[in-house]
């Protein structure tokens, strides 16, 4: 007989070390990843969080301005969401031989504070899957093939998902990715209505804010137009508001604050309230009706094993209540106008910070290039460093010196992104400043952060 097999349970995962964790991961999981965090100083062991704040193995307290990529809207480990899973803890998780009640109260509650006629929902369990499902059903309901999109977008990377995800890091490597997608400069009307014309689209899929493209807001009326020239052309226009919704951006969902109603908004992320995994679309009744309630043939076109389960529905219905409940989404806009004025006062004080944008608690921090003798010297190892992981080095030593998370966006590594929970208080803002005014303060130039704190990524760039 082979050498017995030694199975590790959740007691053994609770008491791993730093080393532990970072040794099993490269070993098991994903050796790049693990080698590139560990670099950065991104690998920080951490056993508890509550509301903004979270605790690694030494005790050591840090605020949370990464925020799960918008899903912690809620903070860490929100009671409501924790009670509401207790409830429902000894009923079924899933029958597929009976009515997901649970899904159906949930889709209830989602078309009370959606905008306009959104009705119909359909549940999965992540957000690149309810894209893919929002893709599905445009080329259901239109009888047509292509899809446009925008460039710096992102809507995931699944298949469907990445084929409409405008950053070609992600897609070369996988193509032939779905044919018939169509990329599209973000904010430029004039490019969708040539799009428009010349490829009979089903659906243009857009984030009404470019969340990993770096927090990049749309021109002023940009969405209205979108939504006139979709109308006019019989093209289903699709918002994915998976990282801006439910608050995030000073109102409920971000194509508010153009009184926008799109034919399909795509939901996740904050919709499990940080503790569950759901995904969905929101859409109206017509449209899912003629998609896939014209005939008890197409009843089975349409499910997700997981999607709607007891779990992640109940969770999120105590999610969606806490939102609405806390007035979560004023909050955002209140303390996201005092956050970007605060982080303004930084950008005029300091020249490595290029810009500061966002809409609610949903804010970038642009940093400046390196380059000049530096790039000359170094056959440009300074601005490929710059460029793709510089952002992460601040963040690494944020984390380090001064216990603040942060993280770049991903289609635009030299933004770093700022999406602490909603729950976060003015004290906690006024702290992730003061740690940016320290840290900018003792390193003037892009060299200084460069070398304290990335001194191995430099040098394995200069090898």
């Amino acid at each position: 007989m082979g050498e017995s097999k030694k199975l590790l349970s959740v007691d053994d995962a609770l008491r791993f070390s730093r080393k532990e964790v970072l040794e099993t991961y490269k070993n098991y999981v994903h050796p790049g990843r693990a080698t590139l965090q560990a670099l950065l100083n991104l690998d920080t062991n951490f056993v508890r969080a509550e509301g903004c704040k979270v605790w690694d193995e030494d005790g050591n307290e840090y605020l949370d301005f990464v925020g799960g990529y918008g899903s912690l809207n809620l903070g860490h480990n929100h009671p409501a969401v924790i009670e509401a899973l207790h409830k429902v803890e000894s009923a079924p998780v899933m029958l597929q031989t009976a009515l997901a009640k649970f899904a159906a109260v949930l889709a209830h509650n989602l078309a009370q504070i959606t905008p306009g006629d959104l009705q119909n929902c359909w549940f999965c369990s992540s957000g690149t899957e309810a894209v893919e499902g929002a893709l599905k059903l445009a080329r259901m309901y239109t009888g047509k093939k292509d899809f446009i999109y925008c460039l710096g977008g992102f809507h995931g990377k699944t298949m469907g998902s990445l084929s409409v995800t405008g950053k070609k890091k992600y897609q070369e490597p996988f193509e032939p990715l779905i044919p018939g997608c169509i990329p599209i400069p973000y904010g430029d009307a004039e490019a969708l209505e040539k799009a428009l014309k010349k490829h009979d689209a089903a659906a243009f899929i857009v984030e009404p804010i470019l969340g990993e493209g770096g927090i990049i807001l749309p021109p002023e009326g940009y969405l209205k137009e979108a939504r006139r020239l979709c109308s006019s052309g019989n093209t289903l226009l699709i918002f994915d508001e998976i990282q801006t919704g439910f608050g995030r951006t000073g109102t409920l969902f971000a194509c508010e604050h153009e009184g926008i109603v799109p034919d399909v908004m795509i939901l996740a992320k904050s919709l499990g309230g940080g503790i569950v995994a759901i995904g969905g679309y929101i859409t109206t009744a017509a449209i899912m009706k003629k998609a896939y309630g014209s005939s008890i043939d197409k009843a089975t076109m349409l499910s997700s094993t997981f999607g709607g389960n007891t779990h992640s529905a109940a969770g999120a219905i105590a999610a969606v209540e806490v939102v609405v409940r806390e007035n979560l989404a004023r909050q955002a806009a209140e303390k996201g106008a005092y956050f970007l004025n605060k982080l303004q006062g930084l950008k005029e004080k300091y020249s490595i910070i290029k810009d500061v944008r966002g809409r609610g608690l949903l804010v970038g921090l642009e940093l400046a290039e390196g380059g000049g003798l530096l790039d000359f010297l170094s056959a440009g190892s300074v601005k490929k460093l710059s460029s793709e992981f510089l952002s992460s080095m601040i963040g690494g030593e944020l984390q380090q010196k001064y216990r603040v998370l942060t993280l770049f966006t991903l289609n635009n590594p030299n933004v770093i992104r700022l999406e602490p929970p909603l729950t976060v208080s003015y004290e906690q803002l006024d702290y992730a400043v003061d740690a940016f005014d320290k840290l900018f303060s003792r390193h003037k130039s892009f060299l200084k952060i460069a070398l304290e704190s990335g001194k191995s990524a430099l040098s394995s760039f200069f090898r």
